[in-house]
């Protein structure tokens, strides 16, 4: 079963690290065991429409000094179209995405950086203030 090490931000400011395995866009909600559980500890049931964006991240540590870049390298071919994101909070992110639509209640994005510690993020539509193309 693949695991997938996530990072849920909710839309109001919390912000919780770990483990799912049935995360799917097309559902309400999932399970999430967080990184800090002791073995045997029940999953949370996460909500999506409560959540401002799920990131799927290389590890959990990061680096908060770090800020992404938001240009995309012009060597670099892209699959799909560009796009800036500025959530409600302020946040902005800049990437790639194959399933825009504005009448779906999310989309994945994956990040213009390649040194991101962000993989791909599921965005919840809700949570933004714009989505544009670039």
């Amino acid at each position: 079963m693949i695991q997938n090490k996530i990072v849920i931000h909710y839309q109001d400011g919390r912000l919780v690290k770990g483990i799912t395995n049935d995360f799917f866009p097309n559902k309400d909600s999932f399970h999430l065991v967080p990184a800090d559980a002791t073995p045997g500890t029940t999953p949370l049931d996460v909500r999506v429409p409560e959540l401002k964006a799920v990131f799927f991240v290389r590890n959990f540590d990061g680096n908060s000094r770090y800020d992404d870049i938001k240009e995309f390298d012009p060597a670099k071919n892209l699959i799909g179209r560009k796009l800036k994101v500025a959530f409600k909070d302020g946040e902005l992110m800049v990437g790639v995405t194959n399933g825009y639509e504005p009448s779906r209640p999310g989309f994945f994005l994956s990040p213009a950086d390649t040194k991101s510690n962000i993989e791909r993020c599921f965005v919840v539509t809700k949570a933004t203030r714009e989505v544009s193309f670039i």
